[in-house]
């Protein structure tokens, strides 16, 4: 019988986590400290229970809580710590392979530049790797409501950090009305410097935000994809040209995406032969754990355990890594769940 524990268990593969959205509570009340950002507790369990949304009504109420945890992300001390202290809660979780995405413009309010956010939250990442064994990589995101020369900006220096590890581009924020295709050029930057492509697209707007995705911004996955549904066409498309989703249960219940976990179209989409994974879109906001996030899919969707391995591997497939280390990883993991019982 598959429980809980087994899942916590399965090496698993993390594709979809923002750093700006996974920090631990006492790490939250210790930088907010030192920041002087007013915080209505310096309790863990408090400030844990009023970090996770439970009140909005769409995307953007979510987002709120962002700022929160942005505003005590400015010195490059604070980026590192947060970015080495989820490689380890990662570790504590199965995940084997971890991508952290996030913003790195938003730490530039206190005077750092995007040379310095980056290399703080990749000194972090680095250490990690070495003191935990867990593969990562770092997305750079944009955000729908920057002039796209922004996006430009951070597309560039992120192609110059491609061999340092930074691996992928992606645009996230508030979906409705904001076309990703507005911020093209700098996925064809991002593209044409050979880094993997992952977009927002099919959360708090329709099937055409993930088409503008895939056929403007060139997106070699897509983040959320919940709304897929609306055009089957595009499911086709997707399922025949092996576009992974980066499935997001919780967070995308939270949002309003769709109206619970036992609602979520993730079965209907892995039914239909499309290449899904699951990932946990936050910790700290959406109040889970990649492993709660399997288990929701066998308790609320019925996902057994040869459907659970399968979901797994796809997100080792989709990983933004060289193939001859894609395979070794792979292997590893095929050896591994075969001896999780």
């Amino acid at each position: 019988m598959l429980t809980r524990e087994v899942i916590a268990r399965l090496p698993k593969a993390e594709l979809h986590n923002h750093l700006d959205g996974s920090l631990r509570p006492g790490t939250l009340i210790d930088l907010a400290r030192e920041s002087r950002v007013a915080l209505p507790s310096e309790d863990p369990e408090t400030i844990r229970a009023f970090m996770l949304v439970r009140d909005a009504r769409h995307l953007e109420d979510y987002l709120r809580r962002f700022d929160i945890t942005v505003g005590v992300l400015q010195t490059e001390e604070a980026l590192t710590r947060v970015a080495y202290e989820m490689v380890a809660d990662a570790a504590g979780d199965g995940i084997r392979y971890l991508e952290i995405r996030y913003c790195p413009y938003l730490s530039t309010g206190g005077g750092l530049s995007l040379s310095q956010v980056l290399d703080a939250e990749l000194e972090g990442v680095r250490r990690g790797e070495r003191e935990f064994g867990v593969r990562t990589g770092v997305i750079n995101c944009s955000l729908r409501h920057f002039d796209p020369d922004l996006s430009l900006a951070i597309a560039r220096i992120s192609v110059e950090y491609r061999d340092r590890g930074v691996v992928g581009f992606d645009l996230a924020g508030g979906e409705f009305g904001r076309p990703p295709g507005a911020h093209a050029e700098a996925f064809h930057v991002a593209a044409r410097g050979l880094l993997g492509t992952t977009v927002h697209a099919g959360e708090a707007a329709g099937s055409e935000s993930i088409a503008d995705a895939l056929f403007r911004c060139h997106a070699d996955r897509i983040g959320h994809g919940t709304r897929l549904y609306e055009d089957p066409g595009l499911v086709n498309y997707m399922r025949d040209h092996r576009v992974p989703i980066e499935i997001n249960i919780s967070s995308n219940v939270q949002t309003r995406a769709v109206p619970s976990a036992a609602a979520h179209p993730v079965r209907e989409y892995f039914d239909a032969g499309l290449a899904v994974t699951l990932s946990t879109d936050s910790w700290l906001m959406a109040g889970t754990s990649l492993t709660d996030e399997y288990w929701l899919a066998h308790t609320a969707l019925g996902f057994d355990r040869k459907s659970i391995d399968q979901m797994i591997l796809h997100g080792f497939e989709a990983a933004f890594l060289s193939w001859p280390e894609k395979q070794r990883l792979l292997a590893e993991v095929k050896d591994e769940l075969g001896s999780v019982i």
